[in-house]
């Protein structure tokens, strides 16, 4: 079994293109089933000796360690995926899974901001002229720079580079303004590169999950702020080709970090925290909270359904419809708000 889900993981990453963050989850799924198969001391069980059963009694004792639903979900979905592939590749007859039913999950609305409170917030971070974290003031590179009076202690030499201790503006609304303005996920925006932009067209080639490719267009206002965090750009990149003699692996990236790599997924999550405390709103944003705020706005502006879903990427209608839900939801708030009788 060790072999089997050893060439299932080979398979996911050369085959299906699936991201890292997906095969290391199946990894550790399909070892923690493992481990429940085979205590210490005791030799795994063979593929064929596996039986729905056993997949029922492992589902039941994730249940009792108090996992959540969704967890279970995720960890049955790993489970039905690996013997699909078994039994495609002859080594099974049939999935042992397929008669293991998933908890049922509670429909989720995603909470979604107003397009006022969007625009209001992307627009405070147009206007971000004078520091907002304590009196520094904008840089030629667009970086928000520490307050000078700040004081040190005699001898005390900042560990960070110039570039590192100031806010990136100019880059962090680009790549705000672009998140929103095209709804795309974390991951489909760190992995945009250079050719996957038409800048006269205002057109993005996004590559998505199971690396299936989508085109979406942007606004004006993404690209006003993508012009203004080319030079910084450049920038970081000058300074990492000195430094390395000559351009490294990242330079077909769009965002790049203070040193000249790819931003990473945590990265972007640690930039909307950081500017939600700039802007002192108490919301709970995070990066795909500008993906749910794009679509619900563009269907209450009147857009189709399935146009959405295209420009999402997603594969189910179904997974667009949510945004429905949500989108109704905030009518009735406006209602109860707005009627006098309500």
């Amino acid at each position: 079994m060790n072999e089997a889900i050893a060439k299932y993981l080979e398979y996911l990453q050369s085959v299906r293109n699936s991201s890292p963050h997906t095969v290391l989850n199946y990894r550790k799924d399909l070892e923690q089933f493992l481990a429940y198969l085979s205590p210490p001391g005791a030799q795994p069980p063979a593929l064929t000796e596996v039986t729905h059963t056993l997949i029922r009694e492992f589902v039941a004792h994730l249940h009792d360690r108090g996992l959540a639903k969704s967890s279970i979900a995720r960890k049955l979905a790993a489970l039905r995926s690996f013997f699909k592939y078994c039994v495609r590749q002859g080594r099974l007859k049939e999935s042992p899974a397929r008669l293991v039913p998933t908890p049922k999950l509670p429909k989720r609305i995603p909470s979604v901001l107003s397009a006022e409170e969007m625009n209001g917030f992307l627009n405070q971070l147009g206007g971000m002229g004078v520091a907002a974290s304590g009196g520094g003031a904008v840089s030629r590179k667009g970086l928000l720079l520490p307050p000078t009076s700040s004081p040190k202690r005699q001898g005390q030499q900042s560990r960070l580079a110039p570039v590192e201790q100031g806010l990136l503006l100019r880059r962090d609304r680009a790549l705000l303004e672009l998140l929103y303005a095209a709804g795309l996920r974390v991951s489909e925006l760190t992995g945009l590169n250079l050719v996957d932009m038409e800048q006269k067209e205002r057109m993005l080639r996004v590559r998505g999950k199971g690396n299936k490719e989508r085109i979406v267009p942007y606004g004006a206002k993404a690209q006003e702020a993508l012009e203004k965090y080319w030079p910084l750009r450049d920038q970081l990149l000058e300074q990492t080709d000195r430094a390395s003699s000559g351009p490294g692996p990242h330079a077909e990236a769009v965002f790049l970090n203070y040193s000249g790599r790819r931003l990473t997924q945590r990265s972007v999550g640690r930039i909307v925290k950081k500017y939600v405390r700039i802007a002192k709103v108490n919301w709970d944003l995070h990066p795909h909270s500008l993906r749910h705020a794009f679509a619900t706005h563009l269907l209450a502006d009147g857009a189709d359904l399935r146009a959405i879903q295209e420009l999402l990427g997603h594969q189910s209608l179904s997974t667009t419809q949510k945004y429905t839900h949500a989108s109704i939801r905030q009518l009735m708030d406006i209602y109860d708000k707005a009627h006098p009788h309500a």
